[in-house]
């Protein structure tokens, strides 16, 4: 009903009930381009479904709730008893529900499942991104978890099942299982080797007593961790229940949640053990080995979380712009906003062409993807992670006041947008890492180089990018200090290597004319003349097609 003083005209409607998956090109042709041409049709059903899902009004007042009401840490019972139990609102349970049901923590073990379980992961987390850390962390354990065959038997099946069970019970008991993780404390943040949680040998075979505490806890409501901690041997992975096979509650004591900037519908969490029964993953003295492949695949989750947030910010932005008028037209055809939305979609679409190439090498046993991936995430964790927060700040802008209040979603996104930046490894961390296989492993960057060498000549602001990113490897001297420089180039020229074979040729212009050939400024909105603006603009519009 209108108001007595005045009629409301030219506010967008709400971007819902639409389907998420349907409505974005670069993810859609993305997965047909990657996927078995025996399992298309079947993908494409279980996206499609679950893309109508996020979209819905439904889905998005769960997202709006979770957020709205953060966990509660319950440290004690009525009675006094220690219960270390962490509450969330019913719409948590209903977001961590329908992930599981979607197959987003079951990967390992179907075809072509890391790239429809990562388009999955894209689609739904755009609906609300804070449960996407435990489910990320399922996902991930299992090849940690496999470094020990008997561990994995028993765990693995209630990792990839598509049932959630929120009750704290014995997992022998349960259809699934949540999994978080334990690495960084106070002293040491990233440097995990300067650990100081003991682990001392117990009378059962691989059977450990932990003392010491977690910084940085994720997911503390899980029914297991994977964690750090000094055994005699050295640095050891370790799994670590809540609930002990006799019923009993292991001693896990959560001293706090985080107050944190986004992320609010997840909890993080400070943690103590005292003498907390764990068993040993892998061999001692062999922690960091065994839990890396928990980290790369969760730094493959970063990517993809970051390209659903740049995605939804995108769809947001050319949505209002589509239906707001100013200045005698439409917002969206006014020349300056159509440079700034093709901008922002360029920015998405090639990150979400990068992180489904990088799923894609996940379900592939060839040597040379193995080797290209573990260059190549690091890479795109960097580089994806970090374009996240300046890209949502202007896609907030482009809402004007209207995006600055929290009804319109947008600071929700912006909070959101430096988390996968900092999680499993901050810039600094992932730049370092690729220096170091750079240097021990010859076979990674040769198998980088084949891939971006896949689009030679067909972009002479491509070709003269690899030139350059080359003398640059060439220079070893005093590489560390140029980390950030050598790693933003790499990833750029992965970008557009991927973007010149499969993108719209409008699309590949202007990335390459920007990102490649310099032509642009430092901000959003500064692409340079004579690019096809307004059809990769309609490309990212978010309506079905």
């Amino acid at each position: 009903m209108d108001c007595l003083t005045h009629t409301v005209t030219n506010q967008p409607p709400p971007l819902a009930d639409y389907d998420v998956h349907a409505a974005d090109a670069a993810l859609r042709e993305g997965v047909e381009r990657h996927a078995s041409p025996a399992n298309l049709e079947e993908i494409r059903a279980e996206l499609g479904e679950l893309g109508r899902a996020a979209g819905s009004r439904q889905a998005q007042e769960w997202g709006e709730q979770a957020n709205a009401n953060p966990p509660v840490l319950r440290t004690h019972d009525r009675y006094g008893h220690r219960i270390d139990e962490v509450d969330f609102h019913p719409s948590w349970h209903r977001l961590m529900e329908h992930a599981r049901a979607a197959g987003l923590t079951d990967a390992w073990g179907r075809a072509d499942g890391h790239l429809r379980r990562a388009a999955g992961f894209v689609v739904w987390s755009q609906v609300e991104a804070g449960h996407g850390c435990p489910v990320s962390m399922t996902h991930a354990a299992v090849p940690a978890l496999r470094a020990d065959p008997s561990l994995a038997a028993v765990w693995e099946p209630l990792l990839t099942s598509r049932a959630y069970d929120p009750v704290l019970a014995p997992p022998a008991g349960k259809a699934g299982v949540v999994f978080g993780m334990g690495m960084t404390e106070k002293q040491g943040g990233s440097d995990v080797r300067a650990n100081t949680t003991r682990a001392e040998p117990l009378a059962g075979a691989g059977e450990y007593a932990l003392t010491g505490h977690k910084w940085f806890c994720s997911a503390p409501m899980s029914d297991a961790f994977l964690v750090l901690a000094q055994a005699p041997g050295g640095p050891t992975c370790f799994l670590l229940p809540r609930v002990l096979p006799d019923g009993t509650r292991n001693t896990f004591r959560v001293q706090r949640l985080k107050d944190k900037l986004g992320n609010r519908s997840n909890a993080s969490a400070e943690v103590e053990f005292a003498g907390t029964w764990a068993q040993r993953v892998g061999e001692e003295g062999r922690g960091v080995a065994t839990i890396i492949g928990m980290v790369s695949a969760t730094r493959l989750d970063c990517v993809l979380g970051s390209a659903a947030l740049m995605r939804q910010a995108v769809a947001q932005a050319v949505h209002h712009a589509a239906h707001r008028s100013a200045f005698g037209g439409p917002l969206i055809g006014k020349p300056l906003m159509l440079n700034v939305l093709a901008d922002l979609a360029l920015e998405s679409e090639a990150a979400t062409t990068t992180a489904l190439r990088l799923a894609a090498a996940y379900d592939s046993d060839d040597e040379g993807e193995r080797a290209f991936r573990r260059l190549a995430v690091a890479v795109s964790k960097f580089w994806v992670t970090k374009r996240c927060p300046a890209h949502a700040a202007e896609a907030l802008e482009c809402l004007g006041g209207n995006g600055y209040v929290e009804e319109s979603g947008m600071p929700r996104l912006f909070r959101e947008s430096p988390l996968n930046s900092v999680w499993e490894g901050s810039g600094n961390v992932n730049a370092l890492d690729v220096l170091r296989a750079l240097q021990r492993e010859p076979r990674a960057l040769d198998a980088f180089l084949r891939e971006v060498g896949r689009a030679r000549g067909a972009d002479h602001r491509l070709d003269g990018a690899v030139k350059d990113l080359l003398t640059e490897l060439a220079d070893l001297e005093g590489i560390e200090v140029r980390a950030r420089r050598v790693v933003e180039r790499m990833a750029l020229v992965l970008q557009g290597s991927l973007l010149v074979r499969f993108a719209p040729s409008a699309v590949a212009d202007a990335f390459c004319a920007s990102r490649l050939g310099g032509d642009r400024g430092v901000s959003f909105g500064t692409l340079p003349r004579g690019l096809d603006l307004a059809s990769i603009v309609e490309r990212a519009r978010p309506v079905p097609r």
